[in-house]
């Protein structure tokens, strides 16, 4: 039987239906999303001119910060302008394709987490082989795996949601397009769909959690071994690593590993991911960081003079 989609264009609720609230949410979430851009341009530019370039732990860094820009810019720019609209529409190709980038990027993200792990338990565990482990082909090849990884990930759950009809109604309770709140408006049964689409993103979100944990713990454990200096220096570094994958995993977790159900929490907890925690990744990574903070000085010398 042919599916009937007579559907071309969704309106979302956004983050409130108060005016007041929408304004300040303005407001707030345009400061969020210029530091966003700023903050990680910030991250590539010191990467790039501080000649961190040669160290796998910051050619990884100037690709989060790359996949931070674009992950947030999928959701965060059309939900600013919709805070101040009167009608919340994306056409139904545009749902699709925001669907696609958010999965796109953010499971990029979650695997590029992934390969920092690993280079950070190289570095510490097995130092003196590192630069032959972490050689630049080898860093170029996980590189191409996170955004390929990636692609399938996204291409498979758009795959699943295109092929199901949509007959009305057209109302998604959330201010982005994401696979659950969509699958709610199917006038067709989901239930093999949701099961699906919950095994794919709960399988790379809760496997990835586990093995950066795992990761970490071995890290923390092998450090007992280690100098007073060596110790501390490896601690500031990994403690940043782990602040950010507790901030991106948790609600990722929370939404993603149940089953195909929505709560009216999950816009707050989707602003965690696609909002706070590419805004708060340039803040760790340079805080917690002595190196990059001085890479940092120096650009900042070379502007002034």
């Amino acid at each position: 039987m042919e599916n009937i989609n007579n559907v071309t264009e969704f309106v979302f609720w956004g983050l409130s239906q108060n005016p007041e609230v929408e304004e300040v949410c303005f407001v707030m979430f345009s400061v969020f999303y210029t530091a966003i851009l700023l903050g990680n341009l910030l991250i590539m530019l010191t990467v790039y001119t501080g000649n961190l370039f040669k160290s796998p732990m910051y050619f990884f860094l100037n690709y989060l910060s790359f996949v931070d820009i674009c992950y947030s810019s999928v959701t965060a720019p059309k939900m600013i302008v919709d805070l101040l609209a009167k009608s919340k529409t994306i056409s139904y190709e545009g749902c699709m394709l925001q669907l696609f980038g958010v999965h796109f990027f953010g499971c990029t993200e979650i695997f590029i987490l992934t390969v920092m792990a690993y280079d950070r338990y190289v570095a510490i565990c097995r130092p003196l082989h590192y630069m032959t482990i972490m050689d630049r082909d080898k860093c170029n090849k996980m590189l191409l795996g996170t955004w390929v990884g990636g692609f399938l990930h996204s291409i498979i759950q758009v795959a699943l949601v295109v092929q199901l009809p949509f007959c009305g109604p057209n109302e998604i309770d959330h201010y982005f397009c994401d696979v659950h709140p969509v699958l709610k408006l199917a006038c067709t049964d989901t239930y093999v769909v949701g099961v699906v689409v919950t095994a794919n993103s709960g399988t790379i979100a809760l496997g990835s959690f586990v093995i950066l944990l795992i990761s970490y713990t071995v890290i923390l454990v092998s450090l007992r071994k280690q100098s007073t200096d060596g110790r501390r220096k490896a601690l500031s570094t990994c403690g940043s690593h782990i602040a950010v994958v507790i901030i991106f995993f948790g609600p990722c977790t929370f939404m993603y590993m149940r089953p195909d159900t929505t709560f009216s929490e999950d816009k707050m907890v989707a602003v965690f991911y696609t909002i706070i925690t590419p805004m708060l990744n340039p803040l760790i990574y340079t805080m917690r960081n002595a190196e990059v903070k001085n890479a940092m000085k120096k650009l900042w010398v070379r502007k002034a003079f």
